[in-house]
Formats: C-alpha cells, sequence, structure tokens
C-alpha cells in the first residue's frame, strides 16, 4: 500500500512511503492483533516514515556521487599515466633510431647531440668530457635500461632506486596467498 506525503521542511515535494501488505492471519497464525501492527494511525507517523525514506534516497545519492568522483579521479589518472606512456614511448623510440655507430648496451650512459645538418647521434662521450671543445649541440643525456628504455641522466638516480626497490622485492620471493572466491553457499537470494 503506498501513501504520497509532503515533508514539513520541503512542502513542495511529495514522496512515496510503501507500508505492509496487510494480513489477516500470515501463514495461517495471528500473534499478534492485525489491527494493532497494519493501521497507520497518527499522520504525524507516515510523515516520519516519509521522512526517513526521503533521507535514505539522500545518502544513497550522495554515496553514489561520492563513488563516482572517486572513479571520475581515477580515470584521470589513468589517462594522465596512459599520455606519459605513449610520450616515452615516442622518446624511446626516437632515441632508438638516432644515429649511433656503437652497439648500445643496457647499462650504460649516452650523450645525444645534433649535427648542423640537424642529424643526432649518440657519443659516449659527455659535454664535460668534451668541455669547451665539444663540436656539436648538446640535446641531452640518457641511460639505456634493461628493459631497452631511456632514462634522461637527472632521473637516473631515482630510477635505480626504484629498480633497485623492485629487485629487493622480487629476489625475496615472497608469493600472496592463493585468491579464492568467495563462498556464498547457503544464502538465498
Amino acid at each position: 500500500m503506498d501513501r504520497t506525503v509532503s515533508l514539513p521542511n520541503q512542502p513542495d515535494k511529495t514522496t512515496t512511503v510503501t507500508l505492509v501488505e496487510a494480513s489477516r492471519s500470515p501463514q495461517g497464525l495471528e500473534l499478534v492483533s492485525s489491527y494493532q501492527t497494519n493501521r497507520v494511525g497518527d499522520p504525524l507517523d507516515l510523515v516520519a516514515l516519509a521522512t526517513q525514506v526521503q533521507r535514505g534516497d539522500d545518502f544513497v545519492r550522495a554515496n553514489a556521487g561520492n563513488k563516482l568522483t572517486v572513479i571520475a579521479d581515477q580515470i584521470r589518472y589513468l589517462q594522465e599515466q596512459a599520455r606519459k606512456v605513449l610520450e616515452d614511448a615516442k622518446r624511446d623510440a626516437d632515441l632508438h633510431h638516432a644515429a649511433c655507430n656503437i652497439v648500445k648496451k643496457p647499462g650504460t650512459k649516452y650523450y645525444l647531440y645534433q649535427r648542423p645538418s640537424g642529424q643526432k647521434y649518440f657519443s659516449i662521450i659527455s659535454p664535460t668530457e668534451w668541455g669547451p671543445s665539444c663540436p656539436h649541440l648538446f640535446l641531452g643525456g640518457y641511460k639505456l635500461q634493461q628493459d631497452m628504455s631511456w632514462t634522461p641522466v637527472d632521473q637516473v638516480e631515482k630510477r635505480d632506486a626504484e629498480i633497485a626497490i623492485m629487485d629487493k622485492i622480487l629476489s625475496r620471493q615472497t608469493a600472496l596467498p592463493p585468491f579464492s572466491e568467495p563462498n556464498f553457499e547457503g544464502i538465498t537470494k
């Protein structure tokens, strides 16, 4: 049985309250007076029920809004991470295509220069080693990582520390406990 009620603090808004259907003797038993349990006496009782329903709706809406905000923040974070991955991949591909007369080995630092013709090339000689006689425009220094990615020289220390932490975690060979599905047996819908 549905009843529509206007809330005192929001007279222009109505809320529908659903009351339990009346049954004289549920499942053939009358344990209490059905008159006492099924009647809606005071109109204020309906207002209290409507207020509770409205409060529940407000909380559900607020919780859904909060969860969606968290998801939106995660989406923005993942979009930024994807953008960075694509930028790094483009930089790494460009660096792999730079001219180089030596076989590049992971773990080694290489220095990128540009000739007046526009050709970019790698050298193992840093600008400080060249000193004032550096023959070409210096574009940047990079370390070739084991995964064949390039790390700018100014970020090598940080990257090496991250790799050391990962190596330490992996060397422990600690296994996570196996994942098991939650047991919902015996729960009826």
